[in-house]
């Protein structure tokens, strides 16, 4: 049976130092959500990507994610397609070790339409 991993919101995927791509609908609803305008938004929180093809968010010094806070992602209710993508659709080495999603074993059918959740609601909000 397959596994699926219930995200516990621990954090440990926003501190591990990577990139996280930005689209331009994500940046629209992430400044909107903030009550900033997208070009101050872009400013405070973004960088160019590595490879120079579109905008990343920033890290703090110790590789976090900028939009982390004490209490959590700050733009939490409109956060990233690649941040609602894991632990299921991505991972990072060692996260098996500090991510504490928990593990439920459940049917394919059910897997599958939990995946699928998570990749409507990524839809459903890109044509905001």
């Amino acid at each position: 049976m397959p596994i699926f991993l219930e995200c516990q919101r621990c954090g440990a995927c926003c501190r591990w130092p990577g990139q996280v791509r930005l689209s331009e609908a994500e940046i629209t609803r992430m400044a909107a959500f903030k009550g900033q305008s997208e070009t101050d938004f872009i400013q405070q929180f973004t960088r160019l990507r590595w490879d120079r093809g579109g905008l990343a968010l920033q890290e703090q010094p110790d590789g976090a994610c900028v939009l982390l806070t004490g209490e959590g992602c700050a733009v939490q209710p409109v956060k990233p397609q690649q941040c609602k993508d894991f632990p299921n659709l991505w991972q990072f080495p060692g996260s098996e070790k500090t991510c504490q999603a928990i593990s439920r074993e459940v049917s394919a059918e059910e897997y599958a339409r939990r995946i699928a959740l998570i990749r409507a609601k990524g839809n459903d909000r890109a044509a905001d």
